[in-house]
């Protein structure tokens, strides 16, 4: 009687195990949208200067993409998880850096772009700002960076307007 209750429990654990290796909660076509983006890069200004390099990883069973952001002169980083919500249907993105800023980001792919968008912030003097920020994934695997601070729908500033290269 041991003995098949041993091999009942091990049979049961052995199926368990495998269950949860076998499936992939975060294996669909949605989630894999901002692929595009993983892998190391080299980040150039309009200018040509480097801005600084970027790490861009999947974790967790391909349900997080996590970036790694070090300017140029190594004094300023910021880290971004990204995931894809099948709750709202979006992507969502937190940014957290040396300079404490704190971003949340939500948005969709549109062909070639990932376009992320902040809720509305009001300003002291009344008018609400929008955060945007959009990858553009070029022909040649490069990508965009463009960062812009949107009133009434209209891009007022560029925070950051970024090259991406993959590194060799």
């Amino acid at each position: 009687m041991r003995t098949l209750l041993a091999f009942m429990i091990l049979s049961l654990s052995f199926s368990i195990s495998r269950a949860q290796n076998t499936s992939c909660a975060c294996c669909t076509d949605s989630h894999a949208e901002f692929d595009f983006w993983v892998g190391n890069w080299e980040v150039t200004l309009p200018d040509g200067t480097k801005a600084g390099d970027n790490t861009i990883e999947k974790q967790h069973g391909g349900c997080v993409i996590k970036e790694r952001w070090v300017s140029a002169a190594g004094n300023f980083t910021g880290t971004s998880f990204n995931f894809y919500n099948p709750k709202t249907n979006q992507w969502e993105q937190l940014w957290l850096d040396t300079a404490g800023t704190i971003l949340k980001l939500k948005g969709n792919r549109q062909k070639n772009q990932m376009i992320l968008r902040s809720e509305p912030d009001v300003q002291e003097d009344g008018t609400a700002i929008v955060q945007q920020i959009t990858y553009t994934l070029h022909e040649d695997g490069s990508i965009r960076q463009l960062w812009e601070i949107l009133q009434d729908e209209v891009a007022v500033n560029v925070a950051f307007d970024g090259l991406y290269k993959k590194k060799i």
